[in-house]
């Protein structure tokens, strides 16, 4: 008899990834938010090669420079790629399942440790790919976010990531956009993934747009840069520290 996998509901993403590299190909990964309908993913898309990525992702990748810094690594598809260029990368991942697979896929630096108790070392660039923003979880969330990332960056580093405005979500069909402007910032959402009928715990996740952005990052020291627009209100970032 099978062996029940335990604590799957407190990482249901890193267990359909780990059945995945095992060799089980049929899974589907659903997600959703408590602001849109669930989508499913099939969960090859999270083994995906340089030739498969979508634009963004590979502009970001190319654009990565120095001492590397992959947060929310996931499988490492981004450390590997950086890798087989010569790049020095670090991976990193809150998921034990997660830093077992990059491991096993020879991610020569990969670590379990939270973004924000991250200690030692300093990086030339951190990226944060596939949304990886949204670890900052509120707009209240981005002080510390850039308090860490100051400590992390080296003099002239850089921050990569692309996050999306979901703005569209509140779109009426007149072409007004049905938004509270005394509610939360509306990208702020409740996250949730599910797998083989098991639901993981809703957890905070932002999306933000780049004119708040931009505007957090100079509240905090930072500039940012539009890189790319993307195909589905997506976008490309840049972060540097602003000149004292």
């Amino acid at each position: 008899m099978m062996k029940k996998k335990e604590n799957i509901k407190t990482d249901v993403m890193g267990q359909a990834l780990m059945d995945y590299h095992k060799g089980f190909k049929g899974g589907e990964l659903i997600v959703s938010t408590n602001i849109s309908e669930e989508e499913s993913y099939p969960v090859s898309y999270f083994f995906r090669k340089y030739d498969e990525m979508p634009l963004l992702e590979k502009m970001a990748l190319d654009l990565a420079k120095g001492e590397i810094l992959d947060v929310g690594a996931g499988t490492g598809i981004h450390a590997l790629e950086l890798q087989e260029r010569g790049e020095s990368v670090k991976a990193i991942e809150i998921s034990d399942l997660c830093v077992a697979i990059m491991k096993d896929k020879q991610v020569k630096n990969a670590e379990k440790v939270d973004f924000f108790k991250l200690k030692a070392n300093t990086y030339d660039t951190i990226l944060f790919l596939m949304n990886g923003i949204g670890l900052v979880k509120t707009m209240d969330g981005f002080e510390e976010f850039f308090k860490q990332c100051s400590t992390l960056l080296k003099p002239n580093g850089q921050i990569l990531f692309d996050s999306s405005d979901l703005l569209y979500l509140y779109e009426d069909e007149d072409g007004s956009y049905l938004i509270n402007l005394n509610d939360k910032y509306y990208g702020e959402v409740l996250f949730q993934t599910e797998y083989n009928g098991e639901k993981g715990v809703e957890f905070p996740w932002l999306f933000i747009d780049f004119d708040n952005l931009k505007q957090q990052a100079e509240k905090f020291g930072f500039s940012a840069e539009l890189i790319e627009n993307g195909a589905h209100f997506d976008y490309l970032a840049r972060l540097t520290e602003s000149p004292e």
